[in-house]
């Protein structure tokens, strides 16, 4: 880059600033840099940043006293689907006042700080994806909706692994929402609902998935399954939260 263009980029940069100060993006508190959150509500968020399953990422108790590499049962039983799997918070009042207005009611203002912050989550793992994919939309959700909100996500998180956004490789078929089905019943619902239409842009690729909300983990298994019968190398998933069930 010139030194003019360097000198552009900063003049724009100052103008922006002074014609929208950053703010935090719940409460409107001035912060630093534009898109992240101040402390008072980056205090509210139960950020899983205790002990946890070494591969699922699955919170264990605060008091649990775990190994590095400590598994949760499913993945100590092999039935983990993906590689790892890693969610910045919980599941809980706080994070649902961010991710339903973000999923489904147009506030992508919060992306910013919910990929930076599934970035975070990645921390303890060391994962190089040739892809990042954002967990398929079908047709007509995307077009009800106006936007993938995965997709929003995948954009500061394929930058900063340096890898591209595959939005095409894979397509979903249109089923109702799951709604307040059982566990069993999230699984026995999502079957069939993802196609590799690429597969050659999957063989033998190491994919990150990424999604707002992982509830039971139906929507990672079943993605993970049929990228993994075209051929994929390593799978792994990030969400922003993701539901605990109550000891």
């Amino acid at each position: 880059m010139s030194k003019f263009s360097t000198f552009l980029r900063g003049c724009f940069n100052n103008i922006t600033e002074f014609l929208f100060p950053s703010v935090c993006p719940i409460c409107g508190a001035p912060v630093e840099t534009h898109g992240e959150l101040c402390g008072d509500c980056w205090g509210c968020f139960d950020w899983i940043d205790g002990p946890h399953c070494a591969r699922c990422g699955y919170p264990f108790p605060s008091d649990y006293e775990s190994t590095k590499n400590a598994l949760c049962p499913i993945c100590a039983s092999g039935k983990s689907d993906l590689d790892y799997v890693r969610a910045a918070c919980i599941y809980d009042d706080m994070s649902r006042s961010v991710m339903l207005p973000f999923k489904h009611g147009g506030r992508i203002k919060f992306a910013r700080f919910m990929s930076r912050a599934m970035i975070w989550a990645m921390r303890d793992i060391d994962i190089a994806p040739d892809v990042v994919m954002p967990v398929p939309l079908a047709s007509r959700r995307l077009f009800q909706r106006g936007y993938n909100q995965a997709t929003l996500l995948s954009r500061e998180i394929s930058r900063v692994h340096g890898a591209p956004i595959d939005f095409a490789s894979v397509r979903r078929k249109y089923r109702p929402n799951m709604g307040h089905k059982t566990h069993a019943q999230r699984f026995e619902h999502i079957k069939g609902v993802f196609k590799v239409v690429k597969p050659d842009k999957i063989r033998g690729k190491k994919i990150l998935l990424v999604d707002d909300v992982m509830t039971s983990g139906a929507t990672f298994s079943e993605l993970a399954r049929v990228l993994r019968r075209a051929g994929a190398d390593e799978i792994y998933g990030v969400v922003f939260c993701r539901v605990v069930r109550a000891e």
